[in-house]
Order: C-alpha cells, then structure tokens, then sequence
C-alpha cells in the first residue's frame, strides 16, 4: 500500500530508479562521457598557471584520451586518462620550446584527498623533454575509478616503482623551486 501512494506522489522517483540501473550497461569509447556524467568530484590545476581549471570527470572525458596497460601492486588492468602534459597545457603552463631558463624551475605538485602529495618536474612531464606517459585517469578497466582508486588516480606507467601513482587525485598545482 506505502509503494503504490509513493509511485502516485513521485512519479519521476521510478524513471530514476530505472535510469541510475541502466547507466553502467554503456560500452566502449563512446560511452566514457556517459560512464562519468554524475560524478560530482573535481580536480582543480592551479598555481602558476595562466588559466587555472576545474575539472570533472565528463570534462575530462572530453579531451584526447589515452589508454595504458600497466602494474602496481599486483594489479594489471587498462587506465583510460589525459595525459598530465595536455592537462598542463590546457592551463597555460609553459611546455615545449618555453620550458626553458627560469621555468624549468617550475614542478607540478599532486595533491589526494587523504593528504598524500607527490611531486613532477615539470620538464619530466614535458614530451619534448621525456615522453614518459603519466596521465591523469578516470577509468579503470573501462569503469570509473571506485572510491578507493579515484575518481582520478595518476597513471605513470613508466616508473620503477609505483609510489607516485596518486590516487584519490584533488589538485594539480604548478609551483616553482626557490632560486638559490
């Protein structure tokens, strides 16, 4: 009796219901938008950059997307993401031929929610310089990032060991080192 009084005074609630169980079933590529559309989560780029930015995981989805198969920790899967230097760029922050001089004293600090920090060169970022692939991802194996890997999680496919591959990512900060 509560359920039919309840569909009869909201009756979006069901269509609801039915929308939040179909959303998963997506596939491929195509569906990367769809798979991140409600998640409110953001990871700002700030700092020294000209065009600091917000972003969400559909923003992100939006951009040239990479994917990468690598291991941490005893876990092999596919991480779909942006590269970091296309992220830096889109901000502003000075990459090929003006990453030079003063601005190669300029370093990308990683924050995550929990409070871990890891820090990049800005040059060990920059293609021209290293074309090492570290990329900020948003998927995992085609789903988005669960709670404990994401939203966003920095991939660096190419490191020895995995300490610098952030999860929980929030912020994305250019700074630069003192000058001695």
């Amino acid at each position: 009796m509560q359920m039919k009084n309840f569909r009869r005074s909201n009756p979006v609630l069901p269509l609801i219901a039915v929308l939040a169980l179909l959303a998963p079933m997506s596939c491929g590529h195509a569906r990367t938008a769809d798979a991140v559309a409600t998640s409110p989560a953001l990871v700002t780029i700030g700092g020294e950059v000209a065009h600091p930015l917000r972003l969400d995981a559909r923003a992100l989805a939006g951009m040239p997307h990479h994917d990468v198969t690598a291991s941490a920790h005893g876990q092999t899967g596919t991480w779909t993401g942006v590269a970091l230097a296309d992220l830096l760029r889109a901000a502003g922050v000075p990459v090929g031929e003006a990453l030079r001089g003063r601005n190669l004293l300029l370093y990308v600090r990683i924050g995550a929610a929990d409070g871990y920090h890891v820090v990049y060169s800005l040059a060990e970022l920059d293609p021209g310089f290293r074309d090492n692939g570290v990329m900020l991802a948003y998927l995992h194996d085609g789903k988005p990032l669960d709670a404990h890997e994401g939203p966003f999680r920095v991939i660096a496919p190419h490191e020895q060991r995995p300490a610098r591959w952030i999860r929980q990512v929030t912020s994305i900060d250019v700074l630069r080192a003192p000058a001695q």
